[in-house]
């Protein structure tokens, strides 16, 4: 189970010194429990896998806002301790779809929708998103069924 993983995760960190780990994998515990008392149940309870990589997902679309704004604000300091941060999370979330991927299901899932217009891009949008949930990064989608009507 992937709780039971980032809780040995927790041990190795410690074990090897790796302080960005260790506060991440900390993050991603804390964040585990709290889902879990926002949920009603008991912090020594577990979460299911799906549950666990929403949490996490949540966690990685955080840091990826963080280094868009530190960015922008120019502090470079911070990003990089953003992205360090990330990689660590980027390894328990499932490899997403490449744009070509969802390129071609987009152009599928439109046929298989009589979508021809761009009234009915939301319909499409959502269709997709339905799809690929935990797939594809919704931007990508986004962005293919964008570059579909123009």
């Amino acid at each position: 189970m992937l709780q039971e993983t980032i809780k040995n995760q927790i041990k190795e960190a410690m074990m090897a010194k790796d302080a960005i780990k260790l506060s991440v994998v900390r993050g991603i515990s804390a964040a585990i429990t709290n889902e879990l008392v926002a949920k009603g149940k008991k912090p020594q309870d577990t979460l299911s896998d799906e549950e666990v990589l929403a949490v996490i997902s949540r966690l990685a679309k955080q840091r990826k806002d963080s280094i868009e704004q530190f960015t922008s604000a120019g502090r470079q300091d911070l990003v990089d301790e953003e992205k360090a941060q990330y990689a660590y999370i980027e390894i328990y979330l499932p490899k997403l779809m490449d744009k070509s991927e969802v390129i071609s299901i987009a152009k599928v899932k439109q046929i298989e929708l009589g979508i021809t217009d761009t009234t009915k891009k939301g319909l499409l949008m959502s269709a997709l998103m339905k799809d690929l949930k935990g797939k594809a990064d919704g931007s990508v989608v986004k962005e293919v069924v964008d570059s579909l009507f123009s």
